[in-house]
């Protein structure tokens, strides 16, 4: 056993022990922080730095992280909340919000828990804001709410290292009774409109169809004056054509009486076999002498009676 002893090198198992404890010392002390995420230190108890992403060196066993802190922005959906309006209906609200830790300090000593103080404090401002509106009012100013629980929310997270981006109502949810109100109010109304886009649909047309009527007889009686203007003046070329052809067939007649050197017994002659052809029809059974036939009997005296 003695000799075990002595053979046993002490100084190999210090030195071995030497190196492990130093390992031990140099593995704890590296600490390494994901990206968009900050370490809160404290040493002895105390707060001593913030840890950035990356790799960081702390003392082991003295050096303690606290808390990791997410620094992306972050959504909260908060459950429905309860909220009466100034005419005593309750509604049921849902909020979403958007928010970022810009302060790891602050959002680690300031509050203990910044996600409920957020919650709490968006209860109790929308109750606050909601219960001076009306229900209409309510469901159609969703903007003007937003604004106002961001401007609370903003000033109570400022000093808790926290920065409120958004709020957004994602529904504001009536009474079953003022919910069944409502459609029968709004069936009413889409009713209305529809019976007053049909009359004003019926009252245009038959104005379209009168003004159309209208302008067809217009057009009609339009149509009429200028067909009888131009048969008017169509008989009247056509009458100024016939005059002249007649006017121009008496003037060859007679041109051609003067170029032949007619005589006026040639012409009484004519003038009584004419009237003879004239008194053959069915229609003539009362006929007058012209003055013209004596004048043509006596020129046929003249001419076949005995010379004096």
């Amino acid at each position: 056993m003695i000799d075990i002893l002595n053979s046993f090198d002490f100084g190999s198992l210090v030195t071995a022990v030497v190196l492990i404890v130093i390992a031990l010392l140099l593995i704890r002390s590296i600490r390494i922080i994901p990206q968009a995420t900050a370490g809160v230190v404290e040493r002895l108890g105390r707060f001593h730095k913030v840890l950035n992403a990356g790799v960081n060196l702390v003392f082991p066993f003295i050096d303690v992280i606290r808390r990791t802190i997410d620094l992306r922005e972050q959504v909260v959906d908060f459950k429905p909340q309860s909220v009466i309006t100034e005419d005593n209906l309750v509604v049921s609200i849902d909020t979403v919000i958007y928010y970022q830790v810009t302060d790891s300090k602050s959002a680690t000593y300031e509050i203990n828990n910044f996600v409920l103080g957020i919650e709490q404090l968006t209860v109790t401002t929308l109750r606050n804001v909601v219960g001076s509106l009306d229900l209409e009012s309510a469901l159609t100013s969703r903007d003007t709410i937003n604004k106002a629980l961001r401007t609370v929310l903003d000033e109570a997270t400022g000093k808790w290292g926290v920065r409120v981006n958004r709020v957004e109502i994602r529904d504001i949810v009536p009474p079953e009774s003022v919910r069944d109100s409502m459609e029968k109010q709004m069936k009413a109304e889409r009713e209305k409109r529809a019976s007053i886009l049909l009359a004003e649909g019926t009252k245009q047309a038959s104005i379209l169809t009168a003004e159309g009527n209208k302008q067809a007889d217009i057009l009609r009686a339009e149509g009429s004056a200028k067909a009888m203007v131009l048969n008017a003046r169509a008989d009247a070329e056509s009458q100024a054509l016939v005059a002249d052809g007649e006017s121009q067939a008496i003037q060859k007649v007679f041109d051609a009486l003067a170029a032949a050197s007619v005589t006026d017994q040639a012409l009484a002659y004519k003038y009584i076999d004419q009237l003879k052809e004239l008194a053959q029809g069915d229609s003539n059974k009362v006929w007058f002498i012209p003055t013209e036939l004596s004048a043509a009997a006596a020129s046929l005296a003249r001419t076949f009676g005995p010379k004096a």
